[in-house]
């Protein structure tokens, strides 16, 4: 084109190219920008790359498009840095590849060279995946980028585009919708494909406890239960690149559950706990749900309901899930949004093939979250498994949703997604829990868990009385060493101790006993232990928390104890196992 340039200009509305030339202004520059995708004349900015720097500003005599060939235009008037999760972060610098050794039968090389069949291999590789014990269906979120970040351009082009179910705002060639729309501001149709990758590739809750205790309202109510899991991202390292969720602790809110249903209330302290767990280390990683149902009480079994015959997750699960995600986005530099995607997580507790409780980890795809967050997707009401693609309305334009299947002679068969198969929309992720069992919360007596007035079960001076007289043999940090007593510390109506917590709960999060005893000399706490006598009936300070130098480990008949058959946690002083009914020897 002689003088001509060809300008790549990325936005969240796709991507563009601008004719341009070498001295063109900046000001001239940004009207065809402007005009190409249908923005307001200041509206935008233009920046010549991708991490938001070197903003073309209108005002420049001439515009240098000569040093890059691309820029990146946001509907913002600021250029905000990205800050990505410590787990991205540190993936992001990691090598990343599968090293093997060298084959003794295939290769015909010394100990210092390579072939085909010892080369590392790219963390994407999916023949390696598919070999592993148990076979991967997914690859890593960051072992994707490294897919897309690859080739020649190492990525150069590259931006992870949420998709949007929404009119594209500023078309003004035409009416606003229902009265008129065009190519350039209808959304895309969506066909809906099995995710090839996931955002977080295993869930661990740290012990059995934390699980035990969640059930335990199931198991004296039969009602369903819902939390919130509290926990952080750590690398996984049975996969390439691989992130883990977490799990040390269960909040559970406010709600109404009955034995097929679950509703949700306000929750008043919900900030109030956001900013307990931060000051832990800790963040909100997931939620779960128990749907269970009894089959024999006597030896403790449940129903298996939920399999390839039924369904995985319900359509109104699903959408449940798609909301929580859709609040929880995963930042990320190389969507131009600044997120792509989350790694919040949804697992159920559920009958399992063998009528056991099992934990079945799930996340929904980003097409399922783009669905839900622009308010497309409904539930069947009589078919839990299916779900439903709104139709346009005059209030709203909904694009077409399609999903692919193949027929009974195996060729490709492509359906309008009313209803939808909710398969699609789901990928499964692994729950486990460790062989050697991990303690974030190290107290072994049991503080009541919130919101279970319902069970008798209430946080209050009474039951905190009671706390303190079962753990007065072990240390001070192992007494406070407990998610739902640091909770009430915090936000009870009596002495709610809000920012005179800070110093204890750097010592729970750094396990530092002198931190916690310091903090015990405080006035706060002598407070608290007048209150404690005045309910519990022991004076004031009575309570021995045991020797600076370590916890001591409580007599047999305080503690809690691990059934023999079932493994079930037992509450300190019982002799028949609360699960199974059986003698404690």
């Amino acid at each position: 084109y002689g003088e001509g340039l060809i300008v790549r200009v990325q936005s969240p509305e796709g991507m563009k190219k601008i004719l341009s030339t070498k001295r063109e202004t900046a000001a001239a520059f940004l009207k065809k920008v402007a005009k190409e995708f249908g923005f307001n004349s200041n509206g935008f900015s233009v920046y010549l790359n991708r991490n938001k720097t070197g903003e073309i500003l209108s005002q420049n005599k001439v515009m240098d498009v000569a040093s890059s060939s691309s820029s990146s235009s946001l509907p913002s008037s600021s250029a905000p840095q990205i800050l990505e999760d410590e787990i991205d972060q540190y993936l992001a610098k990691q090598d990343g590849k599968i090293y093997r050794n060298r084959d003794p039968q295939l290769c015909r090389h010394g100990p210092m060279g390579k072939c085909v069949h010892c080369v590392p291999l790219e963390p994407f590789d999916e023949d390696y995946l598919n070999h592993l014990d148990p076979p991967v269906k997914h690859m890593s979120f960051h072992a994707y980028i490294r897919k897309l970040t690859g080739g020649a351009d190492k990525g150069k082009f590259v931006a992870l585009e949420n998709i949007s179910c929404k009119i594209r705002s500023g078309c003004e060639g035409h009416p606003p919708w229902p009265e008129g729309i065009c190519t350039k501001c209808q959304p895309s149709a969506i066909t809906l494909n099995r995710q090839k990758y996931r955002h977080v590739d295993n869930i661990m809750f740290e012990n059995h406890t934390i699980a035990d205790r969640f059930l335990d309202f199931w198991r004296k109510t039969g009602n369903q239960r819902m939390g919130y899991l509290y926990g952080r991202y750590t690398e996984h390292k049975d996969i390439p690149l691989g992130i883990r969720a977490e799990v040390a602790a269960i909040y559970e809110p406010p709600q109404i559950g009955t034995q097929n249903s679950l509703e949700l209330l306000d929750d008043p302290r919900a900030a109030a706990v956001e900013e307990i767990a931060a000051k832990l280390g800790l963040r909100k990683v997931g939620w779960i749900f128990t749907d269970l149902l009894s089959e024999d009480t006597r030896i403790g079994t449940v129903r298996y309901t939920r399999n390839k015959d039924t369904y995985f997750l319900s359509a109104e699960e699903c959408i449940t899930a798609g909301d929580f995600q859709n609040r929880h986005p995963n930042p990320c530099r190389l969507s131009p949004d600044g997120h792509f995607g989350s790694k919040f997580v949804t697992v159920v507790a559920t009958g399992g093939p063998d009528n056991q409780v099992h934990f079945e980890g799930y996340q929904v795809s980003n097409q399922c979250m783009a669905l839900v967050r622009d308010e497309c997707l409904l539930p069947c009401r009589d078919a839990p498994e299916l779900g439903y693609a709104k139709e346009s309305t005059t209030e709203q334009y909904v694009p077409d949703v399609f999903y692919k299947d193949k027929d009974k002679f195996g060729n490709d068969i492509t359906h309008l997604a009313r209803p939808l198969p909710v398969e699609y929309l789901i990928i499964d992720i692994p729950t486990t829990f460790p062989k050697d069992p991990v303690y974030t919360f190290s107290s072994t007596q049991r503080f009541p868990i919130e919101n279970r007035d319902v069970l008798g079960e209430t946080q209050d001076f009474h039951s905190l009385a009671t706390y303190l007289s079962q753990s007065s043999s072990a240390s001070f940090l192992d007494v406070v060493s407990d998610f739902h007593l640091l909770l009430f510390l915090v936000t009870n109506e009596v002495l709610p101790l809000g920012d005179s917590m800070g110093l204890l709960l750097d010592a729970v999060k750094t396990s530092n006993e002198e931190l916690a005893q310091t903090w015990r000399k405080s006035e706060q706490w002598a407070t608290i232990e007048q209150l404690c006598s005045t309910v519990g009936g022991q004076p004031a300070g009575s309570h021995d928390y045991g020797a600076m130098s370590g916890p001591s480990l409580p007599p047999s008949s305080s503690a809690m104890w691990s059934c023999q058959h079932c493994t079930f946690m037992n509450q300190p002083g019982t002799e028949l196992c609360e699960m199974c009914s059986l003698p404690r020897s």
